[in-house]
């Protein structure tokens, strides 16, 4: 098969991506190999390429936003059959009997594996999963557009949910890529007002088409406080300023997986019982959820489309913002 393959961890500006020739993978007893028709891109993809996180695997197909159909199964597989369209998410697999698996947290697992990290990912025509931690897709949703909900959708989903917001609530939201461009339309859906944090021109105007309540930039002041915030940017500085505009009692959530350094902030900003907490991956409970929610909304991604050779160019746009909503790659 064709895959897009990481040997060194190194700046996406340097096209450390090369195409190569790869085995084709057989599936084991309860696995299913996906062909694998479309991945969209996420900013952990640049992570993991870049040395955010420190390599788990190397050689690495990267990649975990992934939508295709069951071309194979394990003889142990009961859930899917051949042809069957499938979504396959971060989360790869978990132990199932670890402290916090237990409690309904494996999302924290001690021995959790993640796609396109510890495992081979999406940038290539086949990969694998276990038939538990594989996804029916909403019909009406097609492969690209399914794509951005696999990851960009999911965690906004926790994020959106550890927040605590009610109905009727004002929510902010710095960053408005892929992840703040679906949250905005089931948060509206829901209910809430949304107040969206963003440098770019071009990301406020999205917003406000998609009926953001006000724009403006990452050290702006709404109109109202938020009751709870959403940082999507991976930049350590909006945690005093997303602080700051958050009423009492409020929540501000980093959704992202890398964040750079928090500065030292007054005591004043997280005194009156504002919360601030980190998300750390998704459930498949998550998953579930937002996919039926998805479905109902319905939720309408916005995706620029990349050639499975141009993937390098894809994430250096993506780096660079250049992406209006999400990215994804045609395999």
């Amino acid at each position: 098969m064709r895959a897009i393959v990481l040997d060194q961890q190194r700046s996406i500006d340097d096209s450390p991506l090369e195409m190569r020739d790869a085995p084709l993978p057989e599936p084991g007893p309860t696995q299913i190999r996906v062909k694998v028709h479309c991945c969209a891109l996420c900013h952990t993809d640049l992570h993991v390429i870049e040395g955010d996180l420190g390599p788990h695997k190397l050689p690495l197909i990267p990649g975990h936003q992934i939508v295709g159909t069951v071309d194979k199964c394990g003889d142990e597989v009961t859930k899917f059959r051949r042809t069957d369209r499938v979504g396959i998410p971060w989360l790869h697999r978990t132990d199932g009997a670890c402290e916090f698996c237990r409690r309904g947290l494996e999302n924290l697992c001690e021995h959790g594996q993640f796609t396109g990290y510890d495992v081979d990912g999406g940038y290539a025509e086949f990969t694998l999963v276990d038939q538990d931690f594989a996804y029916a897709i909403p019909p009406q949703f097609t492969d690209e557009n399914a794509a951005p909900l696999f990851c960009a959708g999911i965690i906004g989903y926790r994020s959106y949910r550890l927040t605590g917001i009610k109905p009727g609530e004002r929510l902010g939201l710095y960053g408005f890529g892929a992840s703040a461009h679906i949250v905005i339309q089931f948060a509206r859906h829901l209910g809430n007002e949304v107040y969206v944090f963003t440098r770019s021109e071009n990301h406020r105007e999205h917003a406000r088409e998609l009926g953001a309540t006000w724009t403006g930039g990452a050290e702006g002041t709404p109109p109202k406080p938020l009751d709870a915030a959403i940082i999507f940017a991976p930049a350590g500085g909006l945690v005093p300023e997303a602080l700051r505009v958050t009423r009492k009692g409020g929540t501000v959530a980093c959704g992202g997986i890398v964040m750079s350094q928090i500065p030292a902030m007054h005591y004043n900003l997280i005194y009156h019982e504002r919360r601030l907490r980190s998300v750390a991956n998704s459930t498949r409970q998550d998953a579930r959820e937002f996919l039926e929610l998805a479905g109902s909304v319905p939720i309408r991604t916005e995706v620029q489309i990349y050639k499975l050779e141009d993937t390098n160019r894809a994430l250096q746009d993506l780096k660079h913002s250049r992406i209006r909503g999400a990215g994804v790659v045609r395999v």
